[in-house]
This record gives structure tokens, sequence and C-alpha cells, in this order.
């Protein structure tokens, strides 16, 4: 399997799915299963009991995974707009 499109760090477009349009660094990457955490896209509600790292316990929102082919870097999907005639996004 050669390497991924993506590294952590890079920003990236979600360009398919219920996400789409939405901006945002990845977090993580797991090649393994082809996902990878963008910062602020596909936000999940998790439960947690009690513990020492969740004191108060209660509902979090993190990140959940989103496939690697669902997102595209920043860069080449604003050349790939420009190169359409697409007006810019704000």
């Amino acid at each position: 399997m050669g390497g991924l499109h993506v590294k952590r760090g890079d920003e990236v477009v979600v360009i398919a799915g219920a996400h789409k349009g939405k901006r945002g660094r990845i977090i993580h990457v797991d090649p393994k299963r082809q996902r990878v955490l963008v910062e602020g896209v596909n936000l999940i509600k998790r439960h947690v009991r009690k513990s020492q790292r969740y004191p108060q316990g209660g509902i979090i929102e993190r990140e959940g995974p989103i496939h690697v082919s669902n997102v595209m870097r920043v860069d080449v999907y604003e050349a790939r707009r420009a190169r359409k005639g697409a007006p810019a996004a704000s």
C-alpha cells in the first residue's frame, strides 16, 4: 500500500459526505484504516463515566474519523476551483 496524499498538520477540505465543504487541520492520520481526524469536522458526542481524566463525567464532543478519500488539501482544492472558473468561496 502506498502513502496517503495528506499528513498531520495539513489543511484540508471535505469534498464528500455529510460535512462536505468544511475545512480544518488534520489532527491524526491512521494509514492502516485509511482514516483521518480533521479538527472541528465530524464531531461526535461521547458519554464518559467519571475518571481521573474526566472527574465530572458527562458528555464530551470530539472528532470522528473520515475516510481519506473524502478530503483534499486546500491548495489542490483551490487550484481546481480556479481552473473550473468558479468564484472563490469566502
